[in-house]
């Protein structure tokens, strides 16, 4: 059966905007970006009506990390489909032990158990306790919040230590925030932030969602900082854009909890089982030596390739906040970032601004991308400069 589809454009927006949402399809329509997701192969996605086509340098905050509709993960589901299901989380499954046990290879340091999710609101992010280490404007419409919660600010070593003590449960940072603007961390951040935890018997959370599985140049973000945390939190590119998975994985020593409680993290699809050959097909891709040695050649291309457009755009580019192809496009002031997004869309490509440091456009390419696409994507990124200029009077 053919999937269904094939309407006009505003048969599309009218009938999302009646039955998903409203707010977006006017949203989207009042800014003139009323993209409609059509074919997808690669880095490359195709507005299913008029069939403008953008590089996607959003990637969903790095599920497609591998590309679109990647060959090899789609063989990978299909051959599982022919045996599998999503299995039953209450029973021992060999297929999410495969998968742990990979995970835990590739893990840094002693961090061997791991417990599955179907994406990072399972234990993170705009969901239950975890909204609470959010910022207000994500935390106010829904009410009170559980107590406990401080908000340092990151990569400030004085405000974390003053805050830091023996009543302190946990510390969680994401490893380069990209909602707050792509902010790399100074070279001890990380170290400081656990031997703080370790001094006062606290837990250290890496959120790994976005900069995980290669996006930084090693296979995990946190590898720059030469530490180990005792969790880490995983999804996004984990699912290789084919199938949701995410995952906590976490120090041996920590799972002592789950002798008494052995049920009681229960996920009804998390690590369902036909995803798990998908996801041991995104971690051997993602693993390759030579594939992450593509993602820094690639890296070295962009920071050449803004050093010059700082030169050409003095009065709009500040520079480029770069971690391997985490990227951000930092300028002049908060204005520029929604003026981006949409120059960049109207110039071939699919960036969008820091809800939190609204200065910063991300740029997150798939790591998939050959060196000739990483040019074009600066040259149309160039023009999306000019552009932005124009509008703002800069």
């Amino acid at each position: 059966m053919k999937n269904p589809g094939n309407g006009n454009k505003e048969d599309i927006i009218s009938r999302f905007g009646e039955y998903v949402s409203s707010g977006k399809a006017e949203f989207f329509k009042s800014v003139g970006i009323d993209f409609v997701f059509g074919r997808r192969e690669g880095p490359y996605i195709w507005d299913a009506t008029s069939g403008k086509r953008l590089i996607n340098c959003h990637c969903n905050g790095g599920v497609f990390n591998l590309g679109h509709r990647n060959p090899e993960i789609i063989n990978a589901l299909k051959g599982s489909l022919d045996e599998l299901d999503i299995g039953n989380h209450h029973l021992i499954s060999e297929q999410r032990a495969i998968l742990a046990e990979r995970l835990a290879e590739l893990m840094p340091g002693d961090i061997t158990y791991t417990v599955f999710g179907v994406g990072g609101g399972d234990y993170h992010g705009h969901t239950g306790f975890a909204l609470a280490t959010g910022d207000e404007q994500y935390k106010a419409p829904f009410g009170p919040g559980p107590e406990g919660f401080i908000q340092v600010p990151f990569n400030d070593k004085k405000a974390l230590k003053r805050e830091v003590d023996n009543e302190t449960a946990a510390v969680i940072f994401e490893t380069v925030p990209a909602t707050f603007g792509v902010p790399v961390p100074d070279a001890d951040f990380f170290t400081f932030t656990h031997d703080i935890c370790k001094k006062n018997g606290a837990l250290f959370i890496a959120d790994e969602v976005q900069t995980g599985l290669g996006r930084t140049g090693k296979l995990w973000g946190i590898e720059h900082f030469n530490v180990t945390p005792d969790i880490m939190v995983i999804g996004k590119g984990l699912s290789g854009g084919i199938y949701p998975m995410s995952a906590t994985c976490f120090r041996a020593k920590y799972e002592s909890f789950f002798h008494d409680h052995p049920f009681i993290h229960i996920s009804t699809f998390g690590g369902a089982e036909v995803g798990c050959p998908v996801v041991l097909a995104v971690l051997e891709e993602s693993s390759r030596p030579e594939f992450l040695e593509n993602v820094n050649k690639l890296a070295g291309i962009f920071s050449s390739g803004f050093k010059y457009l700082k030169k050409k755009h003095p009065e709009i580019l500040v520079g480029l906040r770069q971690l391997g192809l985490m990227m951000g496009i930092e300028m002049v002031n908060e204005s520029c970032g929604p003026i981006m997004s949409k120059t960049c869309y109207d110039n071939g490509i699919l960036s969008i601004y820091s809800n939190n440091d609204t200065k910063i456009s991300q740029l997150l390419p798939p790591l998939i991308i050959d060196e000739d696409t990483a040019r074009e994507i600066i040259e149309r990124v160039d023009s999306a400069l000019d552009d932005a200029k124009k509008f703002l009077n800069l």
